[in-house]
């Protein structure tokens, strides 16, 4: 028997090979093999929201060893990833092999497994099913919104505010939560307040410290010592005070463990205990799931990673409670086994959480045989899956209420003490602040009537904080908590909003960049309602009432297209001044901050006539003067947020450069704060880098700045010189036309010659001929979620999305071209359609026309006659779109639903 089983990974394909045995034939998809062209009208609503789907260069390749194989099979397997997207590449796969006509004989059938094991694989095969319809139907939907919201709201933000890159369903709403953060910071208004702490002693001189809750018989608030005044009164009542125990009340209290991890929540641990972002944490979760060499065994470790179950099967469940008795004693085991109910938005439970496949094999066994990072997140898996069947940690936590003996005074001492240690002897969840633990401090015996004795009185002042910046933990956290997207999706959402310089990472926490709050606000003051989070997470629910079956998934594209495309077309007749008029006065808190001398912030600081406003240029937006050209001010969007609005009044002098006598000044302008050397034309200058605080530049880094490129010293191999510089890219190393970025600004000071040599030799290793480099390299296309490359070919530069190659017209400044100026021209190029040189390809076959021509004469006979064939490849088309549309092979379980 010859069996044919279809997965999408050769990693994957491997390890399942090893368990199927010779009468199975195991072969990758490598993921998706189709997908919309980055075209408009990839997607047409005015035809009911048909699709075209493309099949790539690689892929075709690929169908095609996939098809050799199947046409001769018995069965085809299709055993791709156990959700929404698993299911959309099965389909993708039975829709071209159909096409290919290859499955007319052949049984075809559907197998999922939630891990990577001999049983569960072979579990599988004996339960095949047919393609479920209704998650098509989801990744349809899903697939149709984001090319439909990408595709025709990108182009509108690139007409109607230069600078601007792309917007997408999940992601535009993802940074608004980054942008509104920031506002909230900065916006926030810090306030005093008081609390005071009384460090007493008992008859026994055991120590305790108490805080005062009550003053006159009236109860403390927050902000009730709201100064330094307020709290010495309160100091001196309590000095003359004395005190005694009025009561103490002592309670049991247990703290359970936390269910075992869903995408998201591994995710936020690994963000928080090790360290990772989103996507490396699905990158070596990966790998665990598909499996790795163990003992000259490929195996699988963990089960399917993305998923929001919190489930166990009862097997697992099994083996994990006989771990916890093995490996830890009775004590720690719960009389039965716990059952957790997920708690995010949205939730389906269709799966398993993550857990290791085999719960006695403990990590330490592992040494050795993993890379530190999956050794370090399988550690993590494994303790929270056994630690979440464990039994709940036992406190006993007391309260002493402390009195004065005229009864004004009232102060309260808490703590607790540890019965029973629980989970935590295993594991304890990691948190984003560093706040103490609630069950840190222990009391000492009290009883009530025992008199106590005041050592000092502390009184502390403290001022309201704003809230922190998210982290990748925090913002998943958050997202989840609003049905923003979906678990799966997080960590592609994320990296976009970086790869787009939307926002920068800084200690680990999201910053909003100019070019991310200035998208925000364009979206939040034209197309409001597909920023809302209740909109976006309302949508979110229908398209899992969509994978339930109890809607259509048309019905829900027409309902969100009429009113999207209505509110598209409201804003052609925009103009860019109306835009700007609107976002200077949403972003006024942001660039325009209340002076401290009470000055109008709007006023121009330079020539005090004109008035500052929001501009846009080409290399994105600035803040201007309206006395321009007479007034040329200009300043960065963030220096009224940064500090850079202290030049604002002018150039500041540093000091003088005692090599030329020239004045060395610090000054802004619309590309950010710089360093100028004299007067003139054309003085000297030279950027401040973004990870060199403006407070840091003093006279010595300013003269060091200027005096850039350094020479390093004189390669060993080619006698010529290494150098190190600042350029628009940031800090780099050249040697000989080569350049290499460096990590940080200051190793551009202070890189010694060996460490230039290793840099240099490390930064030019793989670059052969095989593979060119790009001249440059921008963010991600919105369409093809590729990088966007500036590259030379044989008739000049061109840009690429990896789909879309377009030359570069001669008046084009490579040095200047953006990202999206680059996404202007690839989307030109493919609204034009294949070239007549491309598309005369096919039908030009140079061979045949060899043999039939013996004359010159004949060779345009050969390509006309050719001509007709051409036409046919071009009417197959059509076929496709038929294909898509009636889905013959699942058509059978479709359940019958409205449309």
């Amino acid at each position: 028997m010859n069996n044919v089983v279809i997965v999408e990974s050769p990693a994957k394909a491997k390890t399942i090979n090893k368990y199927l045995g010779k009468d199975y034939q195991v072969l990758a998809s490598f993921g998706h093999i189709r997908d919309l062209p980055s075209k408009d009208g990839s997607v047409r609503p005015d035809e009911d929201f048909s699709m075209d789907w493309e099949v790539d260069r690689d892929s075709q390749k690929r169908m095609a060893e996939i098809a050799k194989a199947v046409k001769g099979a018995d069965k085809l397997f299709l055993a791709t990833d156990p959700d929404r997207e698993g299911e959309a590449i099965s389909w993708h796969l039975l829709e071209v092999l159909q096409a290919k006509g290859v499955l007319k004989k052949v049984e075809t059938k559907r197998v999922v497994f939630n891990e990577i094991t001999k049983s569960a694989i072979l579990k599988g095969i004996d339960n095949p099913r047919d393609i479920d319809i209704e998650l098509v139907d989801a990744y349809l939907a899903r697939r149709a919104l984001d090319y439909l919201v990408g595709f025709t709201l990108s182009p509108v933000l690139w007409r109607k505010l230069p600078g601007a890159r792309s917007a997408g369903r999940v992601q535009s709403v993802s940074l608004r939560l980054v942008c509104d953060r920031e506002l909230e910071i900065e916006t926030f208004v810090a306030q005093e307040y008081w609390t005071v702490l009384v460090d007493m002693t008992t008859p026994e001189q055991a120590a305790l410290t108490a805080r005062l809750v009550e003053l006159d018989g009236k109860k403390l608030e927050k902000f009730t010592l709201g100064n330094a005044g307020s709290a010495d009164e309160a100091r001196a009542r309590i000095a003359q005070s004395v005190f005694h125990v009025a009561q103490v009340e002592s309670k049991p209290a247990r703290r359970f463990p936390q269910p075992p991890f869903t995408t998201s929540t591994l995710q936020q641990e690994a963000s928080r205990k090790l360290g990772f972002s989103a996507t490396r944490t699905m990158q070596v979760a990966q790998k665990l799931y598909e499996g790795l060499d163990i003992g000259g065994e490929t195996v699988g470790l963990i089960t399917y990673m993305r998923t929001d179950g919190v489930s166990i099967a009862a097997e697992a469940l099994a083996s994990c409670r006989d771990a916890i008795e093995q490996n830890f004693g009775k004590n720690y085991l719960p009389p039965s086994p716990r059952e957790y109910k997920a708690k995010a938005k949205n939730a389906q439970e269709a799966h398993e959480a993550i857990r290791p496949t085999d719960l006695h094999r403990k990590p330490e066994s592992l040494a050795g045989m993993l890379t530190d990072e999956q050794l370090k997140l399988y550690d993590l898996i494994w303790k929270r899956t056994i630690a979440s069947q464990m039994e709940a940690a036992v406190f006993e936590r007391t309260s002493a209420d402390i009195r004065s003996v005229d009864n004004k005074v009232a102060l309260r001492a808490t703590g607790s003490v540890q019965k029973f240690d629980g989970f935590l002897k295993l594991y304890q969840e990691g948190r984003d602040d560093a706040g103490e633990d609630e069950d840190a401090n222990i009391l000492p015996a009290l009883t009530s009537g025992m008199d106590l004795a005041t050592r000092d009185v502390r009184p502390e002042q403290h001022f309201t904080e704003p809230p922190p910046r998210y982290s990748e933990a925090s913002l998943v956290k958050k997202m989840e908590e609003l049905g923003i997207g979906r678990p799966s999706t997080y960590a592609s959402v994320l990296q976009v909003l970086r790869d787009r310089s939307y926002v920068r990472m800084d200690k680990n926490r999201f910053i909003a960049e100019d070019k991310g709050r200035l998208v925000t606000a364009f979206l939040e003051s034209f197309f409001r309602r597909y920023v809302e989070y209740d909109f976006t997470a309302s949508l979110e629910e229908k398209l899992d009432e969509i994978s339930a079956g109890t809607i259509g998934w048309k019905e829900v594209l027409r309902a969100f297209w009429s009113d999207f495309s209505a509110s598209v077309e409201a804003t052609k007749d925009l103009r860019v001044t109306e835009v700007l008029d609107k976002l200077n006065d949403l972003l006024a808190p942001f660039i325009f901050r209340p002076t401290e001398d009470g000055r109008d912030p709007r006023s121009c600081p330079t020539c005090n006539v004109g008035s500052l406003s929001l501009k846009i240029g080409k290399f994105g937006a600035f803040i201007g003067c309206s006395n321009y050209p007479e007034c040329r001010y200009t300043r960065q969007m963030a220096d009224s947020a940064t500090g850079g609005d202290e030049l604002a009044e002018g150039p500041k002098l540093i000091g003088t450069d005692p090599a030329s006598g020239l004045d060395v000044t610090i000054r802004t302008g619309r590309f950010g704060p710089y360093i100028q050397l004299g007067e003139g034309d054309k003085p000297k200058r030279a950027s401040i880098p973004r990870d060199v605080p403006l407070e840091n530049v003093d006279f010595d880094k300013a003269i060091a700045l200027l005096s850039l490129p350094r020479e390093v010293g004189l390669h060993p191999e080619s006698g010529k010189p290494i150098t190190t510089a600042i350029g628009r890219y940031g800090p780099y190393v050249s040697h000989d036309g080569k350049f290499v970025s460096l990590q940080s600004t200051e190793d551009v000071f202070t890189i010694g010659l060996n460490r230039a040599v290793t840099v240099i030799a490390e930064g030019n290793k793989g670059r052969g001929r095989s593979a060119p480099e790009p001249l440059r390299q921008f963010g991600d296309s919105p369409v093809t979620s590729k990088p966007v490359k500036l590259m030379s070919g044989r008739f000049g530069p061109y840009v690429t999305d990896g789909t879309t190659n377009a030359t570069l017209p001669a008046s084009v400044n490579l040095d200047a071209l953006t990202l999206d100026e680059a996404l202007a021209i690839i989307a030109a190029r493919a609204a034009k359609g294949p070239s007549t040189k491309s598309a005369r390809k096919p039908a030009a076959k140079k061979p045949a026309a060899k043999k039939a021509a013996a004359k010159p004469k004949a060779a345009p006979k050969a390509t006309a006659a050719k001509k007709p064939a051409a036409k046919k490849a071009v009417a197959k088309k059509p076929a496709a779109k038929t294909t898509a549309a009636k889905k013959p092979a699942v058509k059978k379980t479709a359940k019958a639903k409205p449309e």
